[in-house]
């Protein structure tokens, strides 16, 4: 029996790519399919902030003449990608949502922009973000249910990608941008070990806690993904010289021995709802042995709020001329947030971030005795819309630590809305990350 033919807009990244290679789908049919979709959707997602149908039908129209001509490819070659309005584009606005960016215009790609056309991707427009990349509520619904919150603040990057705008989508993480949109909308989200990707021409709110993710239908695709963006960048300080994991590799390799995960038994897990708290169990309960339960340690829970004031000291620090000199343009979310970090002292913020190197160093030696840690992405399904982007709790260690983390989207809630399963890796070790969430999937799949 023939099977139902997929519309191109619905292929994973992995799947277009490898028909565009093999000349069974044009790069402008996929970017056509896309805009299509986008038509359908936008008037109640509201996922994109700038769109230029014209624009990217040209990019795609180029990337399909060069395979006609034989000349090489690149592992994306006509594959529309969307990105966060905080990343620098010479061909698109950067407003990074806030009306006090309007119709800023950068002259230079940001680095993973460059190495985005160096792979032949399609650039085929900007995401929406929350003002700042920091937590006041977008436009952008759910796509599960417009009722509800995408999260943030990548949200409309985790919206496009579920809803089959575009295969494949980046935002950024300081807290739990990635994973906790990832979660709500039911997308895979993968934020690599801080320094896989620069930051160069990404929007600054703190350098010590701010880094790349992306969004895909796939485990292989958010990889495939990160491999495109990652590499050294001498102008990012977080950026470190060394060989990446190979990360696509990774998503598809099979392990020989069964992974030894653990479960932190955190305070804040009370504030998990119990249809997660439920679904969460049922996953722990599958993987059996695999799967140890630990009581986290007071010092290890002060580490969330050693992420508050790196983040409010620096953000304050990074951003103190737009904040002073537009402060009646900022919202009521942001502002008492803003008076606050301005009280952090420099002692206090010294303190913190010599907490956080000892939070590096404790997961360095932790990661020894466990492949992986397996978490919350979020405290439940998607709050309802206006009622904010939903709580971050279950990813601020982590992010502060930098250590590599993705969301596979498992669970269902009570009201029909993802819920994601996270797992956290060791520094550098993004490939055994992956492999051990590949293998998470299938175990899950057979039982």
């Amino acid at each position: 029996m023939r099977q139902p033919q997929v519309a191109p807009n619905a292929l994973s990244a992995v799947e277009a790519a490898d028909k565009i290679r093999k000349g069974t789908l044009s790069s402008v049919d996929l970017v056509k399919a896309c805009l299509a979709r986008i038509d359908e959707t936008e008037g109640q997602l509201k996922a994109w902030a700038h769109l230029d149908a014209a624009h990217a039908l040209a990019q795609a129209e180029e990337m399909d003449a060069i395979r006609r001509a034989g000349r090489p490819i690149g592992p994306l070659h006509g594959i529309p990608v969307g990105l966060k309005d905080i990343i620098d584009t010479v061909d698109f606005p950067t407003e990074r949502g806030t009306s006090i960016f309007s119709g800023r215009q950068p002259d230079r790609d940001a680095a993973l922009v460059e190495r985005l056309r160096e792979a032949g991707a399609v650039i085929l427009g900007k995401t929406v973000t929350t003002e700042f990349a920091f937590m006041h509520p977008a436009e952008t619904r759910n796509p599960h249910n417009p009722d509800y919150s995408p999260g943030g603040s990548s949200s409309g990057s985790a919206a496009a990608v579920a809803a089959y705008n575009v295969p494949l989508a980046i935002g950024t993480q300081t807290n739990g941008s990635v994973i906790r949109p990832a979660s709500f909308c039911g997308t895979y989200g993968f934020k690599p070990t801080r320094g896989v990707i620069s930051r160069r021409g990404v929007l600054q709110t703190s350098k010590s806690l701010d880094q790349v993710g992306v969004f895909g239908r796939t485990l292989e695709d958010v990889a495939l993904l990160t491999d495109v963006i990652g590499g050294y960048d001498p102008s990012d300080p977080l950026s470190y010289g060394r060989p990446r994991p190979q990360m696509q590799a990774g998503s598809v390799a099979n392990i020989g021995v069964e992974p030894d995960l653990v479960w932190f038994d955190a305070p804040y897990n009370d504030r998990l709802t119990e249809d997660a708290r439920s679904g969460l169990n049922e996953v722990i309960d599958a993987l059996g042995a695999r799967v140890e339960r630990v009581t986290i340690s007071e010092n290890m829970y002060n580490l969330v709020d050693v992420q508050r004031i790196i983040h409010e000291y620096e953000i304050c620090k990074h951003l103190e001329k737009e904040f002073t000199e537009h402060w009646d343009q900022l919202s009521p979310s942001i502002q008492p947030i803003i008076e606050r970090g301005r009280k952090i002292s420099t002692a206090q913020y010294d303190d913190a971030v010599g907490v956080m190197a000892s939070g590096r160093t404790y997961f360095d030696e932790f990661f020894h005795d466990y492949d992986a840690i397996i978490a919350p992405s979020a405290a439940g399904e998607a709050p309802k819309f206006g009622n904010g982007t939903g709580d971050p709790v279950f990813c601020t260690i982590w992010t502060l630590c930098g250590l590599p983390t993705v969301n596979l989207p498992l669970l269902v809630g009570e009201n029909g809305l993802p819920v994601g399963v996270q797992l956290i890796g060791s520094i550098e070790e993004d490939d055994r990350l992956l492999r051990t969430a590949n293998w998470m999937l299938n175990t899950l799949q057979s039982d």
